[in-house]
C-alpha cells in the first residue's frame, strides 16, 4: 500500500476573491497560479495560492461562495493552516510585516519543538506559519520568485494541518489505521500524527477539544484538506482501501490539475487524496500562469456563459516589476 506523501492542498472559503488575492499575493507573498471556478459550482471563483511552480504540497485554495454566511470556529473543523518559512530568524521577519500590514498575529511560539507565529486574514481565517530549521522531512517548494517577500524569509510550502475534534479516539483510529498515519508525539489536548516521510509539510495536529461548540462551516474556515497520492495507480489503491473499509467516498474526480476522492472522515472533517499531478503549468506560460480565467476541458464549451458569471478580477503581474520588501 503506498502511504500518504504528505499534505496536497487546503481549501478554503473567502467572503472576498478580490481581497484574498491582495492578500495572499502582495501580503503573504504567494503566487496565483491558477483562476478559475469552482468545478462543482462555476459561479464560484477557485483561486489558487502555491510556491513559484504551482508545485504539490504548497497550494492554499479558495472558493468564494456568493452570499455564504460568514463561519464560526469551533470542535469538529479543520480549523488552521500552516505555512512553512526557511528559518527561525524568517519568523522575525514576518513579525516586522505583518505589523506593516495590520495583520493580527499571536507572536512566536514553540509547538512541538518547531518556533511558530499565528495569524489571521481579513475574515479570521486562521493561519501559521512554521520554521523549517530544525525541520527533517519531505521537501518544501520554491519561493515564488517575483513575489514582494525576500526569498530567504519566503513561504515554500504547507506545514501541519491542525484540526479540532471532539470524538479524538475515532478520528485517531481513522488517521492511524485506515490512513497508515502514526502518532508521534502528544502535548496536553495536542496529538501530532505524521505520514510518509514526515516532517512540516507531512503532519496533521489534532486538538480533542470537547469545551467549545462545534464550528460552521462559511467564509473564514477551511472547507476540506488534501493528501498527496504519486499518481493515478496510487490513488486507486487508495479508493479501494476506503472502499473495503467501508466509507462513504465521492468515488473517483478527474479536476484536471489532479486526479482526486474525497471522504468525510469525522463531523466537519472532509478529506481529500489528490495526485501530485499534472498540475498547474500544463495549459498557461510559466510567466502569466494565473493572469487569465482557466478553464478545464470538460469546461471549456461554456466558457461565455461562465465569464458572465463571474466578474473579472486584474490578476496581471507579469508586466509590473514588484520589489522585494526589507523591512
Amino acid at each position: 500500500m503506498n502511504e500518504l506523501k504528505g499534505i496536497h492542498h487546503v481549501t478554503a472559503i473567502t467572503s472576498s476573491a478580490e481581497k484574498n488575492y491582495a492578500f495572499f499575493t502582495n501580503v503573504l507573498g504567494m503566487r496565483l497560479v491558477k483562476k478559475t471556478v469552482n468545478q462543482d459550482d462555476i459561479q464560484t471563483y477557485h483561486l489558487f495560492f502555491a510556491d513559484d511552480k504551482g508545485s504539490a504540497g504548497t497550494d492554499m485554495t479558495f472558493f468564494d461562495f456568493p452570499g455564504i454566511p460568514k463561519g464560526t470556529h469551533g470542535t469538529n473543523e479543520i480549523f488552521k493552516t500552516a505555512f512553512r518559512v526557511p528559518t527561525d530568524a524568517a519568523l522575525e521577519y514576518w513579525i516586522k510585516r505583518f505589523d506593516k500590514y495590520d495583520v493580527k498575529h499571536r507572536g512566536i511560539k514553540e509547538q512541538f519543538g518547531k518556533q511558530t507565529l499565528s495569524f489571521v486574514d481579513f475574515d479570521d481565517q486562521q493561519y501559521m506559519l512554521i520554521s523549517d530549521e530544525l525541520n527533517e522531512g519531505i521537501a518544501s517548494g520554491t519561493p515564488w520568485q517575483n513575489g514582494p517577500v525576500p526569498l530567504e524569509f519566503a513561504i515554500t510550502g504547507l506545514g501541519p494541518i491542525h484540526i479540532r475534534i471532539a470524538e479524538f479516539d475515532r478520528l485517531k483510529d481513522v488517521l492511524e489505521k485506515a490512513m497508515l498515519m502514526r502518532e508521534i508525539d502528544q502535548a496536553g489536548s495536542l496529538h501530532l500524527f505524521e505520514m510518509g516521510q514526515g516532517g512540516n509539510g507531512a503532519q496533521v495536529i489534532v486538538e480533542h477539544n470537547l469545551l467549545l461548540p462545534s464550528g460552521r462551516q462559511g467564509f473564514g474556515t477551511v472547507h476540506h484538506v488534501a493528501f498527496r497520492v504519486e499518481d493515478t495507480a496510487a490513488l486507486n489503491e487508495w479508493i479501494e482501501r476506503m472502499h473495503q473499509l467501508q466509507f462513504n467516498t465521492s468515488g473517483y474526480v478527474d479536476r484536471f490539475f489532479f486526479e482526486s476522492l474525497y471522504a468525510r472522515v469525522a463531523r466537519g472533517v472532509l478529506f481529500e487524496w489528490a495526485t501530485d499531478g499534472p498540475g498547474f503549468l500544463g495549459d498557461e506560460p510559466y510567466e502569466t500562469v494565473g493572469e487569465k480565467l482557466s478553464l478545464p476541458p470538460f469546461l471549456e464549451s461554456q466558457r461565455q456563459q461562465i465569464e458572465q458569471m463571474v466578474r473579472p478580477i486584474d490578476t496581471v503581474r507579469s508586466t509590473r516589476t514588484i520589489e522585494k520588501e526589507y523591512l
